[in-house]
């Protein structure tokens, strides 16, 4: 439980303190980080939280056991109701997050219309791993 909250801590920290070093932009990289959200996205409309953590970045994982994971994302969720649309609000490329590892970091962020709140702002923070693929570190709704 802790590692849940110090994860959920870090997070929020994330949300409050703002981004580090923007990158120049990157068209090709912000669209696949954009592309890896948006997919990460579906599987987390669908219900498959489970999923959802294998797919994540090993920042999570290593913060969070599956169980945990999937707790916090059906409490956040579930009061929500279905997602019905969502439109690309905004990204930007940084090399770190505030008080946070170094990336690179895109931080993603959709207009979103849920059942229960039609007014979300989803904000979905990929990061690029050794691998060249990007992987979901951070994930909120506000």
């Amino acid at each position: 439980m802790q590692a849940m909250r110090d994860y959920a801590l870090w997070l929020s920290g994330l949300s409050l303190a703002g981004l580090s070093r923007p990158l120049a932009r990157n068209h090709a990289a912000e669209e696949r980080a954009t592309a890896a959200a948006r997919s990460w996205l579906v599987v987390l409309d669908a219900g498959r939280s489970s999923w959802s953590f294998d797919a994540a970045a090993p920042v999570v994982r290593k913060a969070l056991t599956r169980e945990q994971w999937e707790r916090a994302v059906q409490a956040v969720r579930a009061p929500l109701g279905r997602c019905l649309w969502r439109t690309l609000r905004s990204r930007q490329l940084v090399d770190s997050l505030a008080q946070g590892p170094k990336g690179p970091f895109a931080v993603i962020r959709f207009e979103t219309h849920f059942e229960r709140k039609p007014d979300a702002v989803e904000t979905i923070i990929p990061a690029l791993g050794g691998d060249g693929r990007w992987r979901v570190a951070g994930y909120f709704i506000a």
